[in-house]
């Protein structure tokens, strides 16, 4: 149980760095609920989620990086789902950005289309 939804809490957005930035959307919440359920109903492992302008920086983040604003998530690979099909899962729960990495995608609620993958 989640301080957030039914499956997400606030520690899990908070910033890494220790400053208490945990101001994450609930828009972002509920489309990563609607993600879950799409991955069969498979635990989401957040990587990243807030992040103040200090930690962003030190972690090489974009400048205007939609973790900035509490409007972004990388999560982890879900086991037995590939990234690709997470990606399009992403796809199916609404989420406007979305980003492939080797062991994560980044989805984010930007407001407009945004698409990349960074895999080796």
């Amino acid at each position: 149980m989640g301080d957030l939804s039914a499956h997400f809490s606030k520690k899990e957005f908070a910033c890494h760095c220790g400053c208490g930035f945990d101001q994450v959307k609930q828009e972002l919440v509920a489309k990563l609920e609607k993600l879950r359920e799409l991955c069969g109903g498979k635990p989401l492992r957040i990587n990243s989620g807030c992040r103040c302008a200090k930690h962003n920086k030190t972690v090489g983040g974009a400048k205007n990086s939609q973790h900035l604003y509490g409007t972004a998530a990388d999560v982890a690979q879900v086991p037995g789902i590939s990234i690709d099909q997470m990606a399009k899962f992403a796809e199916q729960a609404g989420f406007d950005g979305i980003g492939k990495y080797n062991n994560r995608i980044h989805v984010d609620i930007r407001g407009c289309k945004a698409r990349w993958d960074y895999r080796k």
